[in-house]
């Protein structure tokens, strides 16, 4: 029987020492397709660990950092264009940094786990904003729970907007 994702996926708030990590996944193949060069991300995610608008977590996955995850509140901005999700909804953006570890159920696992967690605290809705190109991202959404929910372009470029409501199962795989 496979490890629950209780011990398999643990959150733990980035630090500082963290980003040279960070940096250097943002370089593999698989994530610069679809997130900012390091040398703009990588300011951006220092940027939240001293804001806190925005909660950026390094991942384990079974007790090695593989994966990057951030949450934010869409209402905290007064021109953030998903306002419009009910209040307590938070957005998440994660990727899994490890190239040997993409592709193994390891993307839905972690953004299950990390939606369940949230649920138990109270949060009602969680959206993620992947680009409809990014059919990687899309399946892993949807293996979470995570179901379409209005299609927009934004300030962020163009996102398929996907939502996951607590007491929603994840979707069989």
């Amino acid at each position: 029987m496979p490890p629950d994702s209780a011990s398999r996926y643990l959150f733990r708030p980035l630090r500082g020492d963290d980003l040279p990590m960070i940096a250097a996944w943002l370089t593999e193949e698989h994530v610069a397709l679809w997130w900012d060069p390091p040398a703009i991300a990588v300011p951006k995610i220092a940027g939240h660990l001293a804001d806190g608008a925005v909660r950026a977590y390094l991942v384990s996955i079974d007790g090695r950092p593989a994966a990057y995850l951030q949450s934010y509140d869409p209402h905290l901005e007064a021109d953030h264009p998903y306002r419009d999700q009910p209040r307590g909804t938070l957005g998440i953006d994660q990727f899994i940094g490890e190239a040997d570890l993409v592709g193994k159920g390891h993307g839905p696992g972690l953004i299950d786990h990390f939606a369940r967690a949230r649920f138990d605290e109270g949060v009602p809705r969680i959206i993620a904003d992947p680009h409809p190109d990014n059919h990687r991202s899309l399946r892993a959404y949807a293996k979470a729970g995570f179901r379409p929910l209005d299609r927009r372009t934004t300030i962020y470029g163009t996102a398929l907007i996907m939502g996951r409501d607590a007491g929603e199962p994840t979707r069989p795989r």
